[in-house]
């Protein structure tokens, strides 16, 4: 029963994570479910455009006002929050301390991908369209970038560091938002990786499925381990 953003903020730091599409709609855990317009119950007004109660923007504000959560497409392919606290047992159960470079030699992950990932590790934080020049993608390449993208946020080797509106001469936002992208690395710092390369991945999985469970007593357990592992 989140109806604001403070309370949001609230909440996510005591459960560690959400899912953006939560409740019994995602069948794991969510701190709020996906909707439109305003919601009598709650209070909240998606797409409204308003800081506090608008969900919608506070994804934005997270990532802007916080360094200690992370928000991205890393829950069965959607976009949810992760905080710094938690973070190390999801990159552990996902990555296993492996790098980038370790994993494609592997061969888990295609060539497209390697070629996203090179393009943000060596260019720094990019959008969308700043990936697709310094990779030199063509513009038919679209759809299979935003699929690279997407696989590389569900492995936990990339991230959205900010997203953003273009803003006009009086200070106004216009048109679409822009998504920035950075590598997980350069998001936490080394700490961070360090404490999740001397976690075991299989004690991480254990620790993250019992935390669903004090959060979501009802969850569905295989729904669970897709929700952990980032895989079927």
């Amino acid at each position: 029963m989140v109806r604001s953003y403070g309370e949001f903020c609230g909440e996510l730091m005591k459960a560690g994570f959400s899912g953006a599409v939560g409740g019994k709609d995602d069948g794991v855990f969510g701190l709020f479910r996906f909707g439109w317009g305003a919601d009598e119950e709650t209070g909240v007004a998606w797409f409204s455009g308003d800081p506090d109660r608008d969900p919608w923007r506070w994804r934005i504000r997270v990532l802007a006002e916080r360094d200690d959560v992370a928000y991205a497409k890393v829950f069965n392919r959607k976009a949810g929050y992760i905080t710094k606290e938690w973070y190390p047992y999801f990159l552990a159960a996902r990555r296993g301390g492996l790098t980038f470079g370790e994993e494609y030699a592997k061969g888990t992950l295609s060539h497209l991908s390697k070629r996203v990932h090179d393009a943000v590790a060596e260019g720094g934080r990019l959008t969308l369209q700043d990936i697709k020049r310094v990779a030199g993608f063509r513009r038919e390449d679209g759809p299979k970038v935003e699929g690279a993208l997407t696989e590389l946020q569900m492995r936990m080797f990339l991230t959205i560091c900010k997203i953003g509106h273009k803003v006009s001469g009086k200070g106004e936002e216009y048109g679409f938002s822009y998504t920035v992208f950075g590598t997980v690395e350069s998001f936490w710092g080394e700490g961070l990786m360090n404490e999740a390369s001397g976690i075991d991945p299989a004690e991480a999985a254990e620790k993250i499925k019992g935390r669903i469970l004090e959060l979501n007593p009802a969850a569905d357990m295989r729904k669970a381990m897709r929700f952990i592992r980032g895989s079927s």
